[in-house]
């Protein structure tokens, strides 16, 4: 069944698709849901035991608080990949759908590490260490294969490839970020060109620079709670490579206690 206009009006007793602010669809049958697109607006919304496959509609809901998703037909987490965009999401319930898997413990993990600002998960408040073991030990939710392009393009890339290849990247903007974070600029040799023969061998190299670069530049747009969290998860992610690289320092001071 296909969620039209006009049970959305009706549902939620709104004059246009603007308005709509709270939405229940709980038991309707539906699995058609790209009314969505229309209603930027929706800031809770119940879509509960219907027979919902993706997510993608959602999308653009930026204003969405709270989504309530449970029993339904959502074939993987990928299709997280969705709700990525909406930082006002803070309450998720997707118990009872097939991508919960089988392991109830992975299963929140990898969700969390998708959607770290979620305050409650299938009516379970995220904790602060829960959130920080997520970051570490949950999976990466990759984006559903049909988003992309199948297509290669003209130099036999992949889209995604070609995304990733250290051409695309502009030397002055990546230095002006860095200034933006008292960092040294980049030289030159940091951005190899396509006829080198170990362009392709300094991919993870570059990739692995712009990472840092980002998550750096993603800290301003953190609060307090959100910078705590990223603490702890630091400190423990440290503490683990410590006690790989200093076995007999971790047993001596075992052995103080």
């Amino acid at each position: 069944m296909k969620l039209t206009r006009k049970l959305v009006l009706a549902k939620a007793k709104a004059s246009d698709l603007d308005s709509v602010k709270k939405l229940n669809c709980w038991g309707c049958s539906l699995t058609d849901i790209s009314i969505f697109s229309q209603i930027p607006n929706v800031e809770v919304l119940t879509l509960s035991v219907n027979s919902i496959s993706s997510l993608s509609p959602l999308a653009g809901c930026q204003s969405l608080c709270e989504l309530y998703l449970r029993r339904n037909m959502i074939p993987s987490l990928s299709e997280l990949s969705y709700l990525r965009p909406l930082t006002r999401l803070k309450v998720l319930w997707l118990a009872e759908n097939p991508c919960c898997g089988t392991d109830p413990s992975q299963y929140r993990l990898n969700v969390l590490r998708c959607l770290p600002r979620l305050q409650k998960l299938d009516n379970q408040v995220v904790t602060e260490e829960e959130l920080a073991l997520a970051l570490m030990e949950g999976e990466e939710v990759t984006t559903p294969p049909a988003s992309f392009q199948n297509q290669l393009s003209t130099n036999g890339l992949t889209d995604l490839e070609t995304e990733n290849d250290p051409l695309n990247y502009n030397m002055e903007e990546t230095n002006k970020i860095r200034e933006q974070l008292g960092m040294k600029p980049l030289p030159r040799d940091k951005f190899p060109s396509l006829s080198s023969p170990s362009t392709r061998d300094s991919i993870p190299v570059v990739k692995k620079t712009h990472t840092l670069e980002a998550v750096l530049l993603l800290l301003k747009d953190l609060d307090e709670d959100e910078l705590h969290i990223i603490h702890t998860a630091t400190q423990n992610r440290l503490q683990t490579y410590t006690q790989l690289r200093n076995p007999n320092e971790l047993t001596a001071d075992t052995e103080n206690y």
